[in-house]
């Protein structure tokens, strides 16, 4: 069989487990409702790199039209592949390979088909907890709100990674949390700008920290990156 034939075959059994958890969790929504006011006005969804495997059938469910940013590595196109079973077309690249493209590429779909960007704002490598500029760029050139999303869950499996990638056990409950829209001035630059970044990191920073407290779990660790990370583990 041939290579790609195989992964897609491996995407396919990871979107179906992905779905079995889904429907067979309870789950704990919070303002899930605003998803519906997406559909016809796009925005760009935000999310920290590690909990982004039940956002999918979120989206998915809520019928929303959108495109994520996938990183070109292995894994990455991978999960971009997953993701195109839940009905989310992929624009490749990141903040630090093709980073210019993304956002061209990016600010072009959405303003041309109408629909929302995904961006784990902390990927592909980390640092960990920490927003990225790409998110504020799409939000600022195409006037497209910024909406933090999360999840948690009260039986996780955290992956030995520098993000602590969570997948939930069976039979739990999962937690989703949609926050606020939060608007970029076109004009904004500078310090300013980074003012507003800071700002809303600390926003999805405290709606994990939340999330998590519910179900008592540990806390996640910020500032890591998977270089650090694998020299810290004797990992190579």
């Amino acid at each position: 069989m041939h290579n790609s034939a195989i992964q897609w075959v491996v995407v396919a059994l990871f979107a179906g487990v992905t779905w079995f958890i889904f429907l067979t969790s309870r789950h704990k929504f919070t303002n899930t409702e605003s998803l519906k006011n997406y559909r016809k006005s796009p925005v760009v969804f935000v999310f920290f790199h590690g909990r982004c495997a039940m956002l999918s059938p979120v989206i998915r469910s809520a019928r929303i039209k959108s495109y994520c940013v996938a990183s070109r590595h292995k894994d990455g196109r991978m999960m971009a592949r997953m993701q195109r079973l839940f009905g989310l077309r992929a624009i490749y690249g990141s903040t630090s390979d093709g980073a210019v493209a993304v956002l061209r590429e990016g600010v072009r779909v959405m303003k041309q088909e109408n629909v929302s960007m995904c961006v784990p704002v902390d990927g592909p490598s980390g640092p960990s907890l920490h927003l990225q500029d790409g998110a504020l760029y799409f939000a600022r050139m195409t006037g497209a709100p910024i909406v933090p999303v999360c999840f948690s869950c009260s039986r996780p499996m955290y992956m030995d990674r520098w993000d602590k990638f969570m997948v939930p056990k069976l039979f739990g409950t999962i937690s989703c949390r949609i926050g606020e829209p939060i608007y970029i001035d076109s004009k904004l630059r500078g310090e300013d700008f980074e003012k507003k970044r800071a700002e809303i990191e600390k926003i999805m920073v405290k709606q994990l920290r939340e999330m998590d407290a519910e179900f008592n779990l540990p806390k996640i660790q910020s500032g890591l990156n998977s270089t650090d990370y694998r020299k810290h583990t004797h990992k190579k």
